[in-house]
């Protein structure tokens, strides 16, 4: 099937083109020699940069923020998504904005000045967040369960 980025930037190009403020960032998987080896933030004003990369050492050091064999670089990923989020939540109450998140996620969670930027877009009331979550496995994170459970909340499957 489609994949959520793909569906993410066709709605995206979608709103764009019919001129409603959008900004945002969605996550795209990096490739090498046909192996995935980790992830970018990809903003949509067009900034780059890792979020993840394949680990080869199994020995890091214990503060590493690692998902399976991924090593998050969560200074990378506040650099690119913070400055961006907090842009769209002080614009004016006024006139409604589009922000994509794409992903709230266990790499982006990582971060504790996302989930409070994530928590202040969402009960702004000029914005409207148009996010992925990730399906249920294993532990519950806590704010995508705080998310799935908002009452000004819409989930859909993406299958």
């Amino acid at each position: 099937g489609v994949g959520k980025t793909t569906l993410i930037q066709k709605v995206t190009q979608a709103l764009k083109s019919s001129g409603v403020p959008i900004d945002g960032f969605y996550t795209e998987e990096v490739r090498e020699g046909g192996r995935r080896t980790g992830f970018d933030v990809v903003t949509l004003s067009g900034k780059r940069g890792p979020l993840s990369r394949v680990s080869s050492v199994s020995s890091t050091s214990r503060q590493d923020c690692r998902v399976g064999q991924y090593v998050v670089d969560v200074v990378s990923f506040e650099q690119l998504v913070l400055p961006m989020l907090r842009n769209i939540n002080h614009g004016s109450e006024a006139e409604k904005r589009i922000c994509v998140i794409d992903e709230i996620g266990k790499m982006e969670l990582f971060s504790q000045a996302f989930i409070r930027a994530v928590r202040q877009t969402l009960t702004s009331s000029g914005t409207v967040v148009l996010g992925t979550i990730p399906i249920p496995k294993g532990k519950p994170l806590d704010l995508v369960e705080e998310i799935r459970s908002r009452k000004d909340i819409e989930v859909f499957n993406v299958s």
